[in-house]
């Protein structure tokens, strides 16, 4: 079993993928807007956004949508994890997300790791970025 984190943007998607690109180097795997869905599986959403994508992010794969398209994304109760190499690139990850997004602990050396903090980025996702054993 693989469990994927699926996340609804509602009409944010394009503008999130573009930032993780950029922020994470996430790779689009695939990408369907609503448009081409068959007839009335659009869910009555506008014909450009995003209905479905799959990015790979290092080494995992998270699904994103535009889903209803209200503009009013909730994103509380979980994080993403992510489990870097070494300092360095824990460093680089944190300030990339927290780029417009809001530091909730400070990248640093904790009991367990050499760097770890806790960040919601841009769109309020929350983030916890950890240099592994």
């Amino acid at each position: 079993m693989v469990v994927q984190p699926y996340i609804f943007f509602d009409g944010r998607c394009e503008e999130a993928i573009e930032f993780y690109r950029k922020a994470l180097g996430a790779e689009v795997k695939m990408l369907a807007r609503f448009k081409d869905a068959p007839p009335g599986g659009d869910m009555g959403a506008p014909p450009d956004k995003i209905m479905h994508a799959t990015l790979r992010i290092g080494d995992s794969e998270v699904m994103f949508s535009d889903g209803h398209c209200t503009g009013k994304p909730v994103f509380s109760g979980f994080s993403l994890s992510a489990t870097v190499r070494d300092d360095a690139e824990a460093k680089r990850v944190f300030d990339a997300l927290a780029d417009g997004g809001h530091v909730q602990m400070p990248l640093g050396k904790t009991f367990f790791s050499t760097s770890f903090g806790m960040v919601s980025d841009r769109f309020g996702v929350g983030w916890m970025i950890y240099v592994g054993p």
